[in-house]
């Protein structure tokens, strides 16, 4: 028997280990990592952007003037700003003039300005030296007030529907009245006084008839303006009489209670 050749074996022995290698790699089953990766992955959602809106306008904006104030030493007629419902600017836009009324104005006007936009109200207080004026500053940003809250009421009941609006234009024209007292007489002639009245209160009172005449025209001209301070400040008949001008005083304080009693029936 012949003998194999070793180098015969060992190039048949790495041929047989060669095929095997090639045939388990031929078996393996092939995987895609990257694949199943990409197959298994889930885009995040986009992420939501807030955009940013402004607040709404502050309701309650815009300029308003209040009614002329007569005054012993002139007319006084107050213009306010309103923004967001307050005061931002108050002025005088009439101021007594002439002689020592400019001097007095110039005295109280900027300081009743800035006690308005302060106060946020007509609660301020009177400037000394400066009474007559300081009264009709009041009374005519009192009056200002009264627009500007007028307004607004009839802007917020628009937004509520027609049926609505309706009912509130209804009730601003019951809450701002004017209303004219009896006649009252006295030893130096009649008195009758005529109000308007908002929210209850009085924002205007005026003397229609006075006494006239003679001494009269003095008393007349002394008392009224002061009467007709008097009963917006107190918003009622409980005002105090005007010394020199009894009879005059009286007889206001009657027509006034008049007029009250009309204007709370």
């Amino acid at each position: 028997m012949r003998k194999s050749h070793p180098v015969r074996r060992v190039v048949l022995a790495t041929a047989a280990t060669v095929s095997g290698v090639v045939l388990l790699l031929s078996l393996k089953p092939s995987s895609d990592p990257a694949s199943a990766a990409a197959g298994g992955a889930v885009s995040p959602p986009p992420v939501a952007q807030e955009s940013a809106q402004g607040g709404a306008q502050a309701a309650g904006t815009g300029t308003v003037t209040g009614d002329v104030a007569q005054t012993q030493y002139g007319a006084v007629q107050v213009r306010l700003t309103v923004a967001g419902g307050k005061i931002t600017k108050a002025e005088a836009v009439q101021a007594p003039k002439g002689g020592t009324s400019d001097q007095k104005t110039a005295l109280s006007v900027p300081r009743l300005n800035q006690e308005a936009v302060a106060a946020q109200s007509a609660d301020i207080d009177v400037v000394s030296g400066a009474t007559y004026t300081s009264n009709g500053y009041k009374k005519s940003l009192q009056s200002a007030l009264d627009k500007a809250k007028a307004a607004s009421s009839q802007g917020q009941g628009s937004s509520q529907g027609q049926g609505s609006s309706q009912g509130q234009g209804a009730g601003s024209a019951q809450a701002a009245k004017t209303v004219t007292g009896a006649v009252a007489q006295t030893q130096y002639g009649p008195v009758q006084v005529r109000i308007t009245v908002a929210g209850g209160k009085i924002t205007k009172a005026e003397a229609v008839q006075a006494p006239k005449g003679g001494t009269s025209d003095q008393k007349t001209a002394l008392s009224v303006p002061k009467l007709n301070q008097e009963a917006v400040a107190a918003s009622s008949g409980n005002i105090d009489t005007v010394s020199g001008a009894t009879y005059t005083s009286n007889g206001y304080k009657q027509s006034l209670q008049s007029a009250l009693d009309q204007a709370g029936g």
